[in-house]
């Protein structure tokens, strides 16, 4: 990973399936400041693509995803509102 912003607050959804990923990030994106990011770790495949699909449906940005060492991503959402 290369010039990533820091997250406010990292989600650990490693190991769950989607929806959980989103789940917890529904529940949780509204306790960090705006603007800022959340980071979602997760390995379902599916959370891959869904996750930046709740962010439009949701109004939030999807940062970037990236890949971690052990498997998975790290998906980033900034807080729009």
């Amino acid at each position: 990973m290369t010039d990533v912003t820091q997250p406010a607050l990292t989600i650990d959804a490693l190991g769950k399936k989607c929806p959980i990923p989103i789940i917890m990030l529904a529940e949780q994106i509204n306790y960090v400041p705006l603007n800022a990011v959340v980071a979602v770790l997760a390995d379902d495949p599916a959370a891959y693509t869904d996750v930046p699909a709740w962010c439009r449906l949701k109004s939030h940005r999807h940062v970037g995803s990236y890949e971690l060492p052990g498997g998975g991503w790290a998906i980033h959402v900034r807080r729009n509102y």
